[in-house]
């Protein structure tokens, strides 16, 4: 008996088609997600439109829209890698889809690949809209765009590894209420719109550490006072992605 012929051959699909089809899911469904969108999208905007229409934080000299748009595309990058991502995939795992997709003929370290490319797409959406809504208030950039461009990717490695390390090693629910209390502490304390030496000596050494203030005092330092290569706040956060990435290639558990 001959082996008969299928058109198409039966099998796996290029590995580049799956991570490509892959992450175009994984987009929609960050997108189609309302809580989500209220992370990613409605409370940047809402933060970026109010602390600059109105004098609530003193913000030094100079207008507020200067200062804050660079921290509020910090935040944009930190609710979707970190808080965003922890939380649908601590989900995901939770209800077994992790599971059932480590089963399926793609890698898992190509699903990871796939959520890291959904959430650089979502990111570089944000990103438009801030600055368009930045541009709209009377934001006037300058500074270095390829040292913009590696802040935000050593900042979205970063918060991407942290947001992994947790949605694997806590349970959903655990995942969900640590993810949005961390959200709500950067957003404060972070430098993102309140401005570090409003803190005393002691708490800002502390915060200097974090990367949310790495990434918001890079971005500010370039865009707003024309920094070249801010090196201090880069290598922060390649520690931080170092770390972040590699505890969770190492703790996370897909059941």
């Amino acid at each position: 008996m001959s082996a008969g012929t299928y058109a198409p051959r039966p099998g796996a699909a290029p590995l580049s088609r799956m991570i490509t089809a892959q992450a175009a899911l994984e987009t929609r469904m960050l997108l189609r997600n309302g809580e989500q969108l209220l992370l990613t999208v409605v409370i940047p905007t809402l933060l970026l439109v109010l602390f600059s229409a109105v004098d609530i934080v003193d913000t030094g000299a100079g207008r507020s829209v200067d200062f804050l748009a660079p921290g509020i595309l910090a935040l944009a990058v930190m609710s979707t890698a970190f808080t965003g991502q922890a939380i649908a995939t601590g989900f995901e795992r939770r209800y077994g889809v992790l599971k059932r997709l480590g089963a399926s003929p793609l890698p898992r370290w190509a699903l990871m690949t796939a959520k890291t490319l959904a959430v650089l797409v979502t990111e570089v959406l944000q990103v438009v809209l801030l600055t368009v809504i930045a541009f709209a208030l009377g934001w006037s950039p300058q500074g270095n765009p390829f040292a913009v461009l590696l802040l935000l990717v050593l900042g979205t490695a970063a918060f991407s590894g942290l947001g992994l390390l947790m949605a694997g090693t806590l349970r959903a629910e655990a995942t969900l209420a640590a993810a949005n209390l961390v959200f709500l502490l950067l957003l404060v304390g972070g430098g993102v719109i309140v401005p570090l030496d409003k803190f005393p000596d002691a708490v800002q050494s502390v915060l200097g550490l974090l990367p949310i203030t790495a990434l918001s005092d890079g971005l500010r330092g370039v865009l707003q006072h024309g920094a070249s290569m801010p090196w201090g706040d880069l290598g922060v956060l390649l520690v931080w992605s170092v770390l972040g990435l590699g505890a969770a290639a190492r703790f996370f558990r897909w059941e």
